[in-house]
């Protein structure tokens, strides 16, 4: 039979053994090479999967872990108030004396922390303490002592979590402390389950599990994103427990496991192999389809080519071969108008098109974290502000001071919505209350010496956009515009907001000193210090495109506008 095929390949005319050879040393090492690179990809797409679901779980549970120190925050800010303390426990002589319990000190507290924290939904002070109820706020200790986990409270010395997937239930309980009196006092929050485990509902679009357990293995939160198809793939906490103790649980999944110390809760987040194969597809589709045609060109090729081409052929294949280990430069060159003449001068373009994604890519990546860290380094500490501010704000309401008081609210305002949850989009209404929180702030500073005109169309408030984008507009108009003010008259500041067919457009106007020509051509591109203008129109344009961002126009001694120009989101909130 060897003796057959050297025959028949001795016959063959020369054309066609060089076919024959170029052939089978082509298609072997393409075909080698293929299934290789299909590993890889795969390889490639679940260290991703895993990397992705170890990122998101652990920012989910930061988020959730924040989320509880707020309410144990609030909860400490009124357990530990003295005054509190000592209204549970007195004993009264008239009904006034506890009017004035209810009216001065117990309202006030309450209201104010339910108002820092919109989360919850209800605060309660159960008490054994011969006192009359007062609406949800004060209740006879006796409404509790049948549940399950009042005992449980009554023993503990730090706040308690009550939470249940089943009831969708989210509740802190904990003990008012008072080692002088004999009186039993339970402070209790009712927390609006939806808001506390928003986050760990929106970790990918569909074909997810996510699941939270207690210490008792029982579930605290548990949600299933899968699509139709893959309902199958969901699994009940006694499946999930089952799979973790078998070790079997990453036969068909991908999965992460978190654990919340403080609370001895375990979070497991899993992904069907299947949902990361179909992310892949159209990938493995574009490569047999790149691997079928370059078979095809090989075949073409190698049938019409001479002896003349086979050398920029290899010069091709060892440029090909640095490419493949990295080295993206071109070491070969053709001049010829042929096809190897232009493939090689296509593989050239493809390498320079990739060396220019990959730096654009790279560079972007790069300023886009630059400036979120600069907007991250404008944010304080929540949990000691928000408490600072409820304390002022007590105070301020006891002391009948409404100005510090009303400052106090707007300071709360403003950096709730501007740490706005970790988020970076935001709603127009809630950007414009940002800002307004912030000119009231600055206007009672500057003694009401300027003007506020808001002129916003009511149609573009649910429209959503990127956070802190009108608020350094606002800060740059007062302090560089109406500030060095010399003209006759009081400063005004304006505020409008449009829409076009696809597009917001927001302008904000002062008629201060205005800008000088030549500081007006660069000011969107010279560097500033802090979070300035030239960051907000960055950012507009790594989120939106080239085509948004700022633009200015001013005169000197007599105003200067500045205007936004942003897209519609196509999605909008519905209240």
């Amino acid at each position: 039979m060897m003796h057959n095929i050297n025959n028949w390949f001795k016959n063959l005319k020369f054309r066609n053994k060089i076919l024959f050879i170029c052939l089978l040393s082509g298609l072997l090492p393409v075909i080698t090479l293929g299934s290789f690179w299909y590993n890889q990809v795969q390889h490639l797409f679940i260290t991703r999967e895993n990397e992705v679901l170890d990122e998101s779980l652990n920012q989910a549970i930061s988020s959730l872990d924040y989320k509880v120190n707020t309410y144990f925050d609030a909860m400490n800010h009124i357990v530990w108030n003295e005054d509190v303390k000592r209204g549970v426990t007195s004993t009264y002589d008239n009904n006034y004396e506890m009017f004035l319990f209810y009216h001065d000190t117990l309202d006030p507290l309450l209201n104010t922390s339910k108002f820092l924290q919109t989360d919850i939904n209800r605060i309660t002070i159960y008490s054994n303490n011969e006192m009359h109820s007062h609406g949800e706020s004060l209740r006879p200790l006796s409404d509790i002592e049948q549940y399950s986990w009042f005992e449980s409270v009554s023993e503990a010395s730090t706040p308690t979590l009550i939470v249940s997937a089943k009831e969708k239930s989210f509740e802190v309980a904990s003990q008012l402390f008072d080692r002088h009196h004999n009186t039993t006092n339970i402070v209790y929050m009712d927390i609006d389950y939806e808001n506390v485990f928003e986050s760990m509902s929106t970790l990918y679009e569909d074909n997810y599990g996510l699941m939270i357990l207690d210490e008792q293995d029982k579930p605290v939160f548990q949600v299933n994103q899968f699509s139709e198809t893959n309902m199958s793939y969901a699994l009940t906490e006694n499946e999930l427990l089952k799979l973790v103790r078998e070790d079997t649980l990453n036969e068909h999944y991908i999965f992460k496991k978190a654990e919340l110390t403080p609370y001895n809760w375990t979070a497991y987040l899993y992904r069907p192999y299947s949902a990361v194969s179909a992310s892949s597809f159209g990938l493995e589709l574009t490569f047999f389809i790149v691997v079928l045609s370059s078979i095809l060109i090989l075949f073409l090729s190698i049938y019409f080519l001479s002896k003349v081409v086979v050398r920029p052929l290899i010069m091709l294949s060892k440029n090909m071969e640095q490419v493949e280990k990295g080295e993206l430069v071109v070491t070969v060159t053709n001049t010829a108008s042929d096809e190897i003449g232009h493939l090689i001068q296509k593989f050239g373009n493809m390498v320079h098109k990739l060396n220019t994604m990959i730096n654009e890519v790279y560079k972007s990546k790069i300023a886009r974290q630059e400036y979120e860290m600069k907007a991250l380094q404008a944010q304080i500490n929540p949990h000691f502000f928000y408490n600072s501010l409820s304390l002022i704000n007590s105070k301020a309401i006891m002391a009948d001071q409404e100005d510090i008081s009303q400052m106090a609210q707007y300071l709360s305002t403003f950096y709730r919505t501007t740490l706005n949850q970790g988020k970076n989009t935001i709603s127009v209404k809630d950007e414009l209350k940002n800002t307004t929180s912030y000119i009231q702030i600055q206007r009672m500073m500057h003694s009401h010496s300027f003007e506020v005109h808001c002129e916003v169309e009511k149609d573009i408030l649910d429209y959503m956009m990127i956070n802190l984008l009108l608020q350094p507009l606002v800060e740059n108009a007062i302090d560089h515009g109406i500030d060095h003010k010399t003209t006759p008259g009081k400063g005004i500041l304006t505020i409008s907001g449009k829409q076009t067919k696809d597009r917001l457009i927001f302008k904000v106007s002062d008629n201060g000193c205005g800008i000088e020509p030549e500081k007006l051509e660069t000011i969107l591109t010279n560097k500033t210090k802090g979070y300035g203008v030239r960051n907000v129109h960055h950012r507009v344009q790594l989120s939106y495109g080239e085509e948004f961002g700022l633009s200015y126009q001013s005169e000197v001694n007599k105003g200067t506008t500045v205007t936004l120009t942003i897209p519609k989101k196509a999605v909008r909130i519905t209240n």
